[in-house]
């Protein structure tokens, strides 16, 4: 399945009123900004897709001449300044509603140089001079089928969990895919008002290899003439009620039971409808819809593994209007299957190479997601998004990949925990992020005092952030699988789309400042120690540095009520060893032996933890001999430290320290943006020119600190090199789950199999 829309849409349509149930500004989001058009109408919707460019405001940070600086003064410039960036929108809506789109296009169509419009679909040549005479663009036709592979390639490189594997009665409907290196060859079958069937090979290498003219037409055809019924929805709502062995022979029914020789079980159809010739029998219009969905879906399942087994490919992809947002037909094509392929279907594994010179990310504030799969769960969000269904995509500022050192990309899954699959966790999860927004709004006001609509715009921020994740509750597959980082980026995706790029920065400013201070004393004090009271006292420091995480409420509530809260006081809290993950003693015996290469170090929060903790881990890894990169957040999250923030605070240390200042100029210390600006890491999805770092420098040791990093994501990450993995967890649920309490201490090393570091036989503790 594919969740986002792919031209063309096909048959299916909700046969609404007329009235467009959202205001069209917050459908035809940045029109004003409008560069470029395309449009695909099919026999009952139409698409719409457009590049525009978004205003929004970023934080920067300007360090300071520090020859001229007092007592007193910041560590560096904040300002809040203007950039523009691309954005893609794509829009579907029913064929119904062109007219009254098209006349809000040209009232707000400002900006526009282009006089072309790009159509494809059916209905293109239909509406050609209504388009023409609204929008005055001269409509420019392009090939449907190219624009169909294009479109698939596209979003299953740039989508994360952008194709799912559906099953009705698991106990999570949607199994999500990542995106990976690799998509081709894959084979999709588009279901529309018929069915075509392709073999694409790689981004311009594709064939139609086969079709069928039994499609979704049929069905809603065929199904209007049986029941009387036109509506293509409530033919589906028919189909879910009704019993199809009522209409169907099956096998019992003409050998009285299964044909073992033959393989056949009892309950199998041979023959659709065929029952209906009984004279003197009414048949119920639910029985025939379903009747009718069995027979369609059946064939085109068995034409999808039999053009597979030609093809000798193992990815096969569905898409179209027939099954986007329909669980009686992705099911019934789900059976049929794994009917046709003995429960061994096709394997759906999205893999990605992106050729293109940008990468680009969904914006979940302006995306209305996967609508749920019951009317009952949540009937008004259905029926918007039956109207209008919005996808918007930002090009982003850095081209994307794998980290090199990633032992098999293609089964790397970030996130710990599925909260579709877990319902007590997704439930805590929705409750906790609830709780924090009042938090998060007065955070973001208070990081703007000069502007007096902040709170205006926070209160929008509350708003549009309550209702993603009450969309969620009900919907948990909205925007693929439902993780403690999706419920992070799309917080900051809402906090940015209201122009609060940074609620932290004058946070992360002071505690940057004060921890500079004590940085000196700090690498004094371990000096003294013995080599091996050192190294605990560095991973001691490392990870009570960890603690300042304002993303994190326990401790947040004790930063709000006691300001004077320090680094020796979060030493106190850490539990005692041994601790809840524990390989403390094989890193011991490992830093005995060579130094490693170079590290790779993904550093966490400002402050505390950046200048106290990792700076002095990082200094005493230099002394070794082993070359270190800091991989950073290229832009805001939480209290995280951001790249430009890191250039001045690495500047500072260098003036105060001969080790650092040395290794800076020496580029044994390398400063690297990680392409992320979320609290959690994807190793998929990392700045291009970091990976390049990576093969360059021969990175032997991979360090990820941190909750969002470490615990929530990257927990069962297996790379191809030794790993640290190390975090305090400052949540007292799920310290609880995890077997431990609050301040518990995941300290994880790890070395591949057959790797000439002796094997380690801790065992780890189970996040889920």
């Amino acid at each position: 399945g594919l969740r986002t829309i792919l031209p063309p849409g096909g048959a299916g349509s909700h046969s609404m009123d007329k009235s467009i149930t959202l205001p069209p500004n917050e459908i035809f989001r940045n029109l004003e900004n409008a560069k470029r058009f395309a449009i695909d109408i099919g026999g009952s919707l139409t698409k719409l897709a457009y590049y525009s460019t978004v205003q929004h405001k970023v934080a920067k940070v300007r360090s300071f001449d520090h020859t001229a600086k007092t007592e007193g003064d910041p560590l560096y410039e904040i300002s809040m300044q203007e950039e523009v960036s691309a954005r893609l929108h794509f829009i579907k809506f029913e064929n119904a509603y062109i007219e009254t789109c098209l006349d809000f296009i040209k009232d707000h169509l400002v900006n526009t140089d282009t006089k072309v419009i790009k159509a494809t679909g059916g209905g293109a040549h239909k509406f050609k001079d209504l388009i023409e005479k609204k929008l005055k663009l001269r409509v420019d036709k392009e090939d449907e089928m190219t624009c169909l592979i294009k479109g698939c390639n596209f979003v299953l490189r740039n989508i994360t969990h952008e194709a799912f594997v559906y099953a009705k009665h698991a106990d999570s409907e949607f199994r999500f895919q990542n995106t990976h290196p690799d998509i081709f060859p894959y084979l999709l079958i588009n279901i529309g008002s018929g069915v075509s069937i392709f073999k694409v090979e790689s981004e311009d290498t594709f064939e139609r290899v086969g079709g069928s003219s039994i499609g979704g037409g049929t069905f809603w055809g065929l199904g209007a003439l049986l029941t009387k019924t036109k509506r293509f929805d409530e033919l589906l709502q028919l189909a879910s009620k009704g019993q199809h062995t009522n209409v169907d022979m099956l096998v019992k029914d003409i050998y009285g039971g299964s044909y073992g020789s033959l393989g056949l079980t009892g309950d199998l159809i041979a023959s659709s409808f065929g029952k209906s010739a009984t004279p003197d029998k009414e048949f119920s219009k639910e029985d025939m819809a379903k009747s009718l969905l069995h027979m369609i879906s059946n064939d085109i399942g068995q034409l999808a593994c039999l053009y597979a087994r030609l093809h000798n490919l193992t990815r096969v992809y569905f898409g179209g209007f027939f099954i986007r947002g329909h669980p009686v037909t992705m099911h019934t094509i789900t059976y049929s299957i794994n009917f046709f392929t003995k429960a061994s279907p096709p394997q759906c594994a999205v893999r990605g190479k992106n050729p293109n010179q940008y990468s680009w990310g969904e914006n979940y504030a302006g995306s209305s997601g996967l609508m749920s799969t019951s009317p009952d769960l949540n009937p008004m969000q259905r029926a918007r998004s039956g109207t209008f269904d919005m996808l918007e995509m930002d090009r982003l500022e850095r081209q994307l990949v794998n980290l090199p050192l990633l032992q098999d990309p293609s089964s790397y899954i970030p996130d710990t925990v599925d909260l579709s699959e877990d319902a007590l966790a997704r439930e805590y999860w929705l409750y906790c992020f609830e709780e924090a927004l009042d938090g998060v709004v007065k955070r973001a006001v208070a990081s703007q005092p000069d502007l007096p609509e902040a709170a205006e715009r926070a209160e929008k921020f509350r708003h549009k952030y309550q209702h993603k994740l009450q969309t969620l509750r009900h919907q948990p597959f909205a925007y693929g699988s439902l993780t403690v980082r999706s419920l992070l980026d799309t917080r900051e995706h809402c906090l940015n789309e209201f122009n609060f790029p940074d609620p932290y920065s004058k946070i992360k400013q002071g505690e940057n400042d004060m921890a500079l201070k004590y940085f000196q004393k700090a690498v004094k004090s371990l000096e003294e120690l013995s080599w091996e009271q050192r190294q605990f006292a560095l991973v001691r420091g490392l990870l009570a540095g960890n603690v300042f995480d304002w993303g994190a409420k326990a401790v947040s509530d004790v930063l709000e009520s006691d300001p004077e809260f320090g680094f020796e006081h979060a030493k106190l809290q850490l539990e005692d060893r041994p601790w809840l993950v524990d390989a403390y003693d094989q890193w011991l015996e490992r830093l005995k032996g060579p130094p490693h290469k170079c590290a790779l170090f993904f550093v966490d929060n400002s402050g505390i933890d950046i200048i106290l903790g990792v700076f002095p881990f990082v200094r005493e890894l230099l002394c070794r001999g082993t070359e270190v990169v800091l991989a950073s957040n290229s832009s805001p999250a939480l209290n995280d430290v951001t790249n430009s923030e890191l250039q001045i605070l690495t500047e500072r240390i260098a003036a105060m320290d001969l080790v650092i200042q040395s290794a800076v100029k020496e580029d044994r210390l390398t400063l690297v943006q990680s392409g992320s600006s979320s609290p959690c890491l994807d190793l998929s999805r990392l700045d291009k020119v970091l990976a390049g770092v990576v093969r360059e420098r021969h990175v032997d040791l991979v360090i990820i600190e941190g909750m969002g990093r470490a615990i929530h994501t990257n927990y069962y990450a297996i790379l191809s090199c030794e790993s640290l993995k190390m975090a305090v967890i400052k949540n007292s649920w799920l310290a609880d789950r995890l077997g431990g309490k609050l301040f518990s201490v995941v300290f994880k090393y790890e070395v591949p199999p057959g790797h000439k570091t002796t094997t380690l036989d801790h065992v780890p503790v189970t996040p889920s």
